[in-house]
């Protein structure tokens, strides 16, 4: 039955990994220098509502993955599944 979970926890995890890294790889790199202070303030609009883009919906998920990923990663080294 112990092995079985750990089996489980272990298709879990892999799929947790492959799609934080497809999740991580779809964001936007943050813009640096003159050109994101130009563009800053023709953005106003969209800084308030980020949370309800999809650049804002990939940084919530990447946060909750994240998550999951460290605490599967947790489970999987205790030493109960040997």
């Amino acid at each position: 039955m112990v092995q079985i979970i750990h089996g489980i926890l272990l298709i879990v995890y892999i799929i947790v990994c492959v799609v934080l890294t497809v999740i991580v790889l779809m964001q936007e790199g943050k813009q640096a220098g003159l050109t994101g202070a130009i563009s800053g303030a023709a953005e106003s609009y969209w800084g308030r509502n980020k949370g309800r883009s999809m650049e804002g919906g990939l940084s919530t998920a990447t946060k909750v993955l994240g998550v999951l990923f460290i605490v599967l990663s947790v489970l999987l080294n205790l030493n109960m599944f040997s």
